[in-house]
């Protein structure tokens, strides 16, 4: 059975990079199809395989500015020839399901998210950009849906990263998706032998994630704040904090999880379409407080793993604060929360999707 792993684009290694890693062990065959590949930032699990770019890598400066190419990505993707592939496996959060598989050939998707700039994301997206961006994005935008739902039908099965993300599956595109949850490097983290008094806000400092909401909160209460990580909001947010929060900007990974085990907790203030983050946290038996939307529903247990806030406010997030630090099972229990966490290592992963795929190959030989 030749297999075809079809990724958006590989500049960078974060989430849906981690989630690609793990589909080529996997599948230690397979032909990677990308629209531009930079092989300096990819690890040799990428860069010892065949990998097949798109025209995208062939126009000028597609390796830095490749999501300005985003109207040309699904002609590209339509002029890759996939006759030689049994089975296609997308990773779809940038144009990626969008190939013309064999009509005997299996697709699984596993999507990341639908397209955030062309759906629900649009306005945000469209107010950000500049002058002429913002001009042209209706007219793309409207082309680039239409294309994405009509794509969507060449899928066999999707696979959604969250139960928050099956719902904009089948809000956008009409169709059913099954919940996997995308790996984690469990084995990495470890519980602490003492915990500090401050807590954790960690990843990028950007306006979706919401950090101010974080910092206004501990404004509020005086309780110590921690926050690691860099980004647009940095500046603002460092003006506006109080003595008893610290910024230590980008840290090594050692660093990172020694930050991560000896925390009270991790603050999680924004909505997510899964957070990987808070699960390294749990790995390392702390736990998480956050926002009761998005990927968090899916990991968040209120009184075993964490708490929730109901509303993006200060007073709804202290609250959470107040309840988690009078609940001695989410102060005394980091052997519990590990074992949570545990549930989304890499090795189920794995083993759920060669299940699904199992699954859906069964079926196409059927009919």
């Amino acid at each position: 059975m030749k297999v075809a792993i079809v990724h958006y684009w590989l500049i960078s290694m974060r989430g849906g990079e981690k989630v690609l890693e793990k589909l080529l062990e996997l599948y230690p065959d397979a032909t990677l199809i990308t629209h531009v590949c930079d092989p300096e930032a990819v690890p040799d699990i990428v860069r010892d395989r065949e990998v097949r770019e798109t025209f995208i890598a062939g126009l000028p400066g597609a390796r830095k500015h490749y999501q300005k190419y985003l109207p040309f990505m699904p002609r590209a993707l339509e002029q890759m020839d996939m006759q030689e592939f049994d089975l296609v496996l997308s990773s779809e959060s940038g144009p990626a399901k969008g190939i013309i598989p064999r009509p005997d050939a299996a697709h699984v998707c596993y999507c990341h998210s639908p397209m955030r700039y062309i759906w629900d994301h649009y306005h945000i997206y469209r107010d950000s950009a500049g002058r002429l961006a913002r001009l042209a994005m209706p007219h793309i935008a409207h082309n680039l849906r239409i294309w994405d739902v009509t794509s969507a039908a060449r899928v066999d099965h999707f696979i959604a990263n969250s139960s928050f993300i099956a719902q904009r599956i089948e809000k956008y595109y009409r169709r059913e998706a099954e919940v996997i949850a995308p790996p984690v490097a469990v084995d990495d983290f470890r519980i602490a032998d003492a915990v500090d008094d401050h807590y954790l806000l960690a990843g990028e400092l950007v306006s979706y994630k919401r950090p101010d909401l974080a910092i206004e909160a501990f404004n509020a209460s005086g309780r110590k704040l921690t926050v690691v990580g860099d980004g647009e909001m940095r500046s603002r947010l460092e003006s506006m904090a109080g003595p008893n929060i610290t910024f230590l900007g980008r840290v090594p990974f050692d660093r990172l999880k020694a930050e991560f085990a000896r925390a009270r907790g991790l603050i999680f203030p924004g909505e997510e379409d899964f957070g990987i983050v808070p699960i390294e946290v749990m790995a390392c038996g702390r736990p998480v407080v956050a926002l009761k939307r998005g990927g968090a529903l899916d990991y968040v247990i209120p009184g075993q793993t964490g708490e929730f806030f109901d509303s993006p406010t200060v007073t709804s997030l202290n609250a959470a604060i107040d309840r988690l630090e009078a609940h001695p099972t989410l102060t005394d229990s980091a052997g519990a929360i590990r074992a949570h966490a545990e549930k989304f290592h890499g090795d189920v992963f794995k083993e759920r999707v060669k299940a699904s795929v199992d699954a859906t190959l069964a079926a196409r030989n059927r009919v």
